[in-house]
């Protein structure tokens, strides 16, 4: 059920109806803390335009605390820079303008999805992870960035090749992307099978059939790639990712999942799976505030903070903020510094990853330190890595 607090009659009776039936509205802070209290599995309170930001935020950041299933809404006849930063330090999931009918029902329903995957998992996830952890097989590593255009695809093959350490060890690179996946033409391979072939198989999926998925790269490293279609992908269901990352980790040494822009059931399979998270972004404020909302929602899932490690691409991008700025803001350390360079371009367009293209550039060796320091211990790589590498297939593809 959804709780909205408005103290304007004026604005409550154009708002809840935009809730869905058996949403509530209280209209002073005593009732709402009422409500709460005789109904603490409620899983959304929006907080009218009529509401004081301070009594807002300190409510977000109390629920954040008591009952972190329940999200926060905030709706202002005016948003700006100032408000949606306080906001979102607070904990409040989303600021909505009061006056877009569509924008209020479309935050309410991915709030409640939200909601509903925390309250059914929170419980179960500390004693998942760590038998996840004491479990033989593969490393899980996941690679999630909430902002699109960060270099997630980037470091995520780069990381196969740093894990792989010339083919000395098993890695599996599997494009959770299922919409618009970038890891085949990011390393220049035809997707023949993808992760929707797996649908028939299923829960039947054994070492055989995973094996009939696979597409070799390189020494060491498989892909399991994304659908080549956007919509071929739809009937890939939660379920199935998780058994795919089962199977895997008795194949492997490590499992590096790259992810889409956002968290869905497919990804929230491949979180809980994980042993270490790698979370990218770049210096600028909107992968910022969306990287603070996802290392939010991480603390609301209980996924460990000494197994997150935040990596800053294009590091060195004179834009004003500094890494101490950024650390600052996040709260957290930045574990790798990730330099700008045209380089990684061209690599990518030849589809050869930076750290095998030339094992000596900066970006190689932050990534190796990252691999090496964070994520397992992976040796110096052989000198004759680059040569083990496959060369484009068609040249200079052009990535957008």
């Amino acid at each position: 059920m959804t709780i909205l607090f408005e103290p304007l009659r004026r604005d409550t009776r154009p708002l809840l109806p935009l809730l869905g039936d058996g949403a509530t509205a209280v209209s002073t802070p005593d009732e709402l803390a009422e409500h709460l209290t005789r109904n603490p599995g409620e899983l959304l309170v929006v907080c009218g335009p009529g509401t004081n930001l301070t009594e807002s935020c300190d409510l977000a950041a109390n629920l954040r605390l008591t009952n972190p299933a329940t999200g926060t809404i905030l709706l202002r006849h005016k948003v700006d820079a100032e408000t949606l930063t306080t906001a979102m330090r607070a904990g409040i999931r989303e600021v909505v303008l009061a006056e877009d009918p569509g924008a209020v029902q479309d935050a309410a329903a991915r709030s409640l999805a939200l909601s509903a995957q925390l309250a059914g998992t929170s419980v179960a996830l500390a004693a998942a992870a760590s038998a996840a952890e004491e479990a033989e097989g593969a490393q899980v590593i996941t690679v999630f960035a909430a902002k699109g255009g960060t270099g997630k695809t980037m470091v995520s093959t780069n990381l196969a090749v740093a894990l792989a350490a010339g083919g000395t060890r098993r890695v599996c690179l599997i494009d959770l992307d299922l919409a618009f996946g970038d890891v085949a033409i990011t390393l220049q391979q035809v997707p023949e099978k993808s992760m929707a072939d797996a649908v028939v198989m299923a829960e039947r999926l054994d070492v055989t059939g995973m094996r009939a998925l696979l597409t070799p790269y390189a020494p060491g490293i498989e892909t399991l790639l994304a659908p080549p279609g956007p919509t071929d992908g739809e009937h890939v269901s939660r379920a199935l990712v998780a058994h795919v990352i089962k199977v895997a980790r008795t194949m492997f040494d490590y499992v590096v999942i790259d992810t889409p822009p956002y968290v869905n059931d497919q990804v929230l399979a491949a979180l809980d799976a994980s042993h270490r998270y790698v979370l990218v972004a770049t210096p600028d404020i909107p992968a910022l505030k969306n990287l603070r909302v996802t290392l939010d929602m991480f603390d609301l899932l209980s996924y460990p903070k000494d197994r997150r490690f935040v990596v800053l691409n294009r590091a060195d991008a004179k834009v004003g903020l500094t890494p101490a700025d950024i650390e600052a803001s996040l709260r957290v350390p930045i574990s790798a510094h990730i330099p700008s360079s045209r380089d990684i371009p061209v690599s990518v367009n030849q589809g050869v990853p930076i750290l095998a293209a030339n094992p000596g550039h900066p970006a190689s060796r932050a990534i190796r330190e990252l691999a090496l320091n964070h994520l397992g211990g992976v040796p110096e790589p052989v000198a004759e890595v680059r040569s083990r590498f496959r060369i484009a297939r068609r040249p200079q593809a052009v990535v957008s």
